[in-house]
């Protein structure tokens, strides 16, 4: 038997209202107003974002039950994948994907400009079982490929960066990332775990921006490089528990870190629920293919059509397809 294509749908647009899709189980309507909260020292070489995704990582994590190991690997591509994302400056998409020889075969998280998240991890049982309980997210992947893209829509070139998988998580990977491919100074911390309130998720990164405008005149090349270091090192303070804590707002953790070096807050930026799965878009992908082949893949008349993203079944009646029986 033929099986239908597990869909991944990456575009960014759909164009079918959801109350067309009659047959949609329901999925999460959750926006986190303040998703990312972007700041920068005043006069310094230095810039970030802290996300925090909130009950927005629990809506997204819980679709597929996966082990806690995976789900915490998951958790920490999309807060990290959200967090690159907000640097863009077209409309499109940011996206991780990891694809290696572990029990995590495949990676994939993409966030929109517009703050649409979604992710997917696909895992192979048979060699999670291998690992123990709690094995690394280096053991989860393999060996393997991580690649960072940026797409603008069907009128541009999409960019991609691919380096190998280095590192024993996935902040020593994307470090790696950023030193070899992007020449660009960059912290990063992500934490992902099981709080009283469900999943949470979160990422924090800061940048060494170029020293040119907005930077003190009467900095010089040697400070400008001490002021970096002073923010990683106050960077490097920051705790799990603080940033997997509901209780405790952006605007005052970053205080917290930043307070005697000029921190300047920017205008904070929503996060929502995201997967763009469509009927009408899955039922176009059905009708790519020969007739055979969708009479292989009905069972009992019915074909049935998986989001890897949402995990929402999508149900066609084979008869009302191109070439069904009449």
């Amino acid at each position: 038997m033929i099986r239908p294509p597990r869909c991944y749908l990456w575009a960014v647009s759909d164009l079918t209202p959801d109350f067309l899709d009659h047959d949609r189980p329901p999925v999460p309507n959750l926006v986190v107003p303040r998703g990312i909260t972007p700041f920068h020292l005043a006069h310094k070489p230095v810039r970030g974002r802290l996300v925090r995704l909130g009950p927005l990582a629990d809506a997204l994590l819980t679709r597929h039950d996966n082990p806690e190991p995976v789900t915490r690997l998951q958790g920490e591509a999309l807060a990290l994948t959200a967090g690159l994302a907000s640097a863009l400056k077209y409309r499109g998409s940011f996206s991780l994907q990891a694809k290696g020889d572990g029990p995590v075969s495949m990676l994939l998280a993409d966030c929109t400009d517009q703050g649409a998240l979604r992710g997917y991890a696909r895992v192979e049982a048979d060699k999670l079982a291998l690992y123990g309980r709690q094995p690394s997210a280096r053991a989860l992947l393999g060996k393997g490929y991580l690649a960072f893209t940026c797409d603008q829509g069907p009128q541009m070139d999409r960019y991609q960066g691919i380096v190998a998988i280095e590192g024993a998580d996935l902040t020593e990977m994307t470090g790696h990332y950023f030193a070899s491919s992007e020449q660009l100074r960059s912290f990063i911390r992500l934490a992902c775990g099981r709080t009283e309130a469900g999943w949470r998720a979160t990422a924090f990164i800061m940048e060494r921006v170029a020293g040119e405008g907005g930077l003190d005149p009467e900095m010089d090349s040697a400070a400008q490089e001490d002021a970096w270091t002073t923010a990683v090192a106050l960077a490097t303070t920051l705790t799990e528990a603080e940033m997997l804590d509901d209780t405790l707002p952006p605007e005052r953790l970053l205080h917290r870190l930043f307070h005697q070096e000029g921190l300047e807050s920017d205008q904070p930026r929503a996060l929502a629920y995201g997967c763009r799965c469509s009927r009408s878009r899955l039922a176009g992908v059905l009708e790519g293919f020969p007739e055979d082949d969708l009479d292989h893949m009905a069972e009992e008349g019915t074909i049935t059509m998986t989001c890897e993203f949402c995990n929402v079944d999508f149900r066609f009646d084979r008869q009302r397809l191109r070439g069904g029986a009449a």
